[in-house]
């Protein structure tokens, strides 16, 4: 399935950061709550909140409250499964299906550009 172009916008923009890559490696080796997270990551857990947040909003991670032994609430965060291929194909389809303010002139121009350079 081809992401729509508000999809792959909230995407790179997750992954334009170089905290939140860093945040993808480590939760890549498995599941953590913040607290140890943030500790791994020498990141305030504040900071670490706010990367969190806009990964969660693109859809590269999940997280989930669970209660531990003692009755302490914990969020743990992991890693949801993606795969992107960034073609020019795949970039004039994001084109035409944003929202954000591009006519479809705007995108039907970017996809005969982005024809013209493939042919």
């Amino acid at each position: 399935m081809t992401p729509d172009g508000d999809e792959l916008l909230k995407v790179f923009a997750a992954l334009g950061n170089p905290h939140r890559m860093r945040i993808i490696a480590a939760l890549s080796e498995g599941r953590n709550y913040v607290s140890k997270l943030a500790r791994d990551l020498q990141m305030s857990r504040p900071l670490l909140h706010m990367h969190l947040q806009k990964l969660e909003a693109a859809g590269l991670v999940a997280g989930s409250l669970e209660l531990s032994e003692d009755g302490k609430a914990m969020k743990y965060f992991e890693v949801t499964p993606f795969a992107y291929e960034i073609t020019p194909e795949a970039v004039a389809h994001a084109v035409r299906t944003l929202t954000d303010g591009v006519t479809e002139a705007d995108a039907k121009a970017d996809t005969k550009s982005v024809e013209e350079v493939t042919k």
